[in-house]
């Protein structure tokens, strides 16, 4: 089993916040995250995928196929968007990279499927001292 790990970047804007809760409540749990006015990040992307070799071309998968399918299907949507407005796979989501880093899982799953690997895990750095990776459940 080899892994393979491409790496993708995207900017994009959100805030954490419930609409129920009052600016003081959201502010109390989401901190400067809550600001109404939205702000933004610098995400770094990494996408794993596993597989076996195959012998008539080397690859677990062709690095462009997968640069392809990561920039169509997540890409395209997330970099220079605000991720509570304009980004299908997110909306009636709370905005946080946990629940970013699911929903790109969903995205990727099937065509990396049908591109000849397995999805292994999806890793998003927020920041310099945050991140978060996620590997799936079988039945997503």
């Amino acid at each position: 089993m080899i892994y393979l790990t491409r790496r993708e970047r995207f900017s994009a804007a959100h805030r954490l916040f419930r609409q129920e809760w009052s600016d003081a409540r959201n502010e109390d749990v989401f901190g400067k995250c809550s600001n109404p006015n939205w702000h933004g990040h610098e995400y770094i992307l990494f996408v794993t995928v596993k597989g076996e070799v195959n012998p008539e071309t080397g690859y677990v998968i062709n690095l462009k196929e997968l640069s392809k399918i990561i920039k169509e299907h997540i890409i395209e949507k997330l970099d220079h968007k605000n991720i509570n407005l304009e980004v299908d796979f997110m909306n009636g989501k709370m905005a946080t990279t946990e629940n970013l880093a699911i929903e790109i899982w969903k995205q990727l799953k099937t065509p990396v499927n049908k591109a000849g690997a397995e999805l292994h895990s999806v890793k998003i750095v927020e920041t310099e001292n945050n991140f978060v990776e996620y590997f799936g459940i079988k039945d997503l």
